[in-house]
């Protein structure tokens, strides 16, 4: 999903202003809470959760409130919430580390919502393998997982990306470049990915299924503010694993509901289902939290930091990967003093164990 380079520059100039950054005081406790979304498939069931008053539900159980406020650039959103605009985000797991952690901010991963199979993909005009990219200008989201995709593309046909040229183009303006008789190559994700792969002469040529699990979509909330109000979190995994049954519920009641995320993706319900079948949804705490907490995500984390820091991505004058310290059940990566990426099983297993 999704720029950075001269970013992390915007980024560090808004957290630097934020209210409590570079302090280790915990955020005040609180009653009213802001979550910011972007739309793409595995994220559509936050809205339909408002509209269906599920969020209202189990935010009335906790005592809390809690608003989910859509952002039309997925970046922004981000760079929003690493501001202290907003309490929590959806964002991937690359894109947790190289913006809020690598800008200082503390966020802790409570949902492992999916992985992408198939909703990043290359697509190329006029050519039938990822061989065929060589010498080509690609438009992408530069510095995005859009661009670790291309990169682990590359690198799986003995490419590197001194062999192609990269063109920065944003996610809501990759289809019309895509339909430019210049543009021959773009590197996108769903909803995108199905309008471009639909583009006479073109080529699905590489995707993320080939890379499982590496894609992987998140509810990112801010550490500090989970700290002091764990109740959040509780609210935020009931409303999710309800609503997400609905995804599977083949009666009305599932129809209706993914009909609704559908129309708020701008798709129908086929183009929505396609899109599904692409994407690996946990739909089981049970299922998240065996992923959480296996052995592969430290694995997977460290090609991911790798990525970053070879791409300047942990901040300008990082000399190590090992700079910003990611704690996950299985293992720990970098830094133990500066430890900005959390990924936390606690409320996906009170859901598992059905003590919400």
């Amino acid at each position: 999903m999704k720029p950075v380079s001269r970013l992390l520059q915007a980024l560090f100039a808004a957290a630097l202003i934020a209210p409590g950054f570079g302090t280790t005081a915990h955020a005040a406790a609180k009653k009213e809470f802001n979550i910011a979304w972007t739309i793409y498939v595995g994220w559509m069931p936050w809205p339909y959760a408002a509209e269906a008053g599920i969020v209202k539900k189990w935010a009335d159980k906790y005592g809390i409130s809690i608003k989910i406020t859509q952002i039309n650039d997925y970046v922004e959103s981000i760079n929003q919430y690493t501001a202290g605009k907003f309490d929590g985000v959806t964002l991937t797991n690359m894109d947790a580390l190289t913006i809020p952690a690598a800008g200082g901010v503390d966020t802790t991963a409570i949902i492992m919502g999916d992985f992408s199979n198939g909703n990043d993909g290359v697509v190329l005009k006029n050519a039938k393998t990822l061989s065929d990219i060589k010498g080509r200008k690609i438009n992408i989201v530069e510095l995005s997982v859009s661009h670790y995709l291309l990169a682990r593309g590359l690198s799986s046909i003995h490419l590197r990306e001194k062999d192609i040229k990269t063109i920065n183009t944003s996610d809501a303006d990759i289809v019309a470049a895509f339909k430019s008789p210049d543009s021959t190559a773009v590197v996108t994700w769903n909803p995108q990915l199905m309008e471009v792969k639909a583009e006479p002469k073109a080529a699905l040529v590489f995707d993320s299924s080939k890379i499982p699990g590496e894609i992987q979509d998140l509810m990112g909330i801010n550490t500090e503010t989970l700290k002091d109000n764990s109740d959040l979190g509780k609210a935020l995994v009931g409303i999710w694993y309800e609503t997400i049954a609905l995804l599977q519920d083949q009666g009305d009641k599932g129809k209706a509901a993914r009909e609704a995320m559908a129309k708020a993706s701008g798709t129908d319900l086929a183009g929505f289902e396609a899109q599904l079948k692409t994407t690996r949804m946990f739909y089981t705490p049970r299922d998240a939290l065996a992923f959480t907490t296996g052995a592969d995500l430290p694995k997977i984390m460290d090609l991911v930091r790798s990525f970053c820091f070879e791409h300047n991505l942990l901040g300008e004058h990082v000399k190590s990967k090992d700079a910003i310290g990611i704690a996950m059940p299985a293992a720990n990566l970098g830094s133990k003093q500066n430890v900005k990426l959390r990924f936390d099983p606690t409320y996906m297993k009170l859901a598992a164990d059905g003590k919400l």
